[in-house]
């Protein structure tokens, strides 16, 4: 479950940047910024966070506030599953990451999965539409995540810049230490479902 105090930090950043996009005055942009420090400050003081960076970040938002995407590919070669190690918070999970303004989402899965790595693939289907407000630890901002099963049909596994190991894992080998909530014990026993069953209908909150 969300805590309260998310909840509301969340609602006060999207009300405010969605009223700063309509505001028609500096008096209005001026208290606009101001709840949207105040919601930096309410993050701030339950969380390790600090004020201005959650501030920066928040004022960089522009536009209506929606929820952010994020894609992940579950690739299996022999039934072991595709996992990398990202180096920023030296943790596992299956390749992906944010889409981009104008990407298709599968194409960003695949453009993902190339850059962390090393493999091309192709999207066979999408897996599943995760809520990401359901897994731990919470992120400053809402997102959804859209899990795809994918096909290798080339490259082979090459570390990044963002990633330390590619490896595969069979079900009973799957690291216990996770890259945050990029990647969850659910989003890889789903994969492990589709993959017996690959009739089952997609998974969403």
């Amino acid at each position: 479950m969300v805590p309260k105090w998310l909840e509301w930090a969340r609602e006060i950043q999207a009300l405010a940047q969605t009223s700063n996009m309509f505001a028609e005055n500096d008096f209005q942009r001026q208290r606009y910024d101001r709840l949207e420090v105040i919601a930096a400050e309410i993050i701030s003081e339950h969380t390790h966070l600090e004020r201005q960076l959650l501030v920066d970040s928040f004022q960089a938002q522009v536009g209506y506030a929606t929820p952010k995407l994020d894609v992940r590919s579950a690739i299996f070669r022999d039934n072991r599953l595709l996992l990398v190690r990202e180096r920023v918070v030296d943790g596992w999970c299956m390749p992906g990451g944010w889409v981009d303004v104008g990407d298709v989402p599968s194409q960003a899965a695949v453009r993902e999965t190339k850059e962390e790595s090393g493999f091309d693939v192709q999207v066979t289907r999408l897996n599943g539409v995760y809520d990401t407000n359901r897994f731990e630890p919470l992120e400053v901002f809402h997102s959804y995540k859209l899990v795809f099963l994918a096909e290798i049909i080339g490259g082979e596994a090459t570390t990044s810049n963002e990633t330390s190991e590619v490896a595969f894992f069979g079900r009973k080998e799957i690291p216990e230490n996770f890259a945050g909530s990029r990647t969850t014990t659910r989003q890889i026993n789903d994969a492990y479902t589709a993959l017996a069953d690959p009739t089952l209908p997609t998974i969403f909150d």
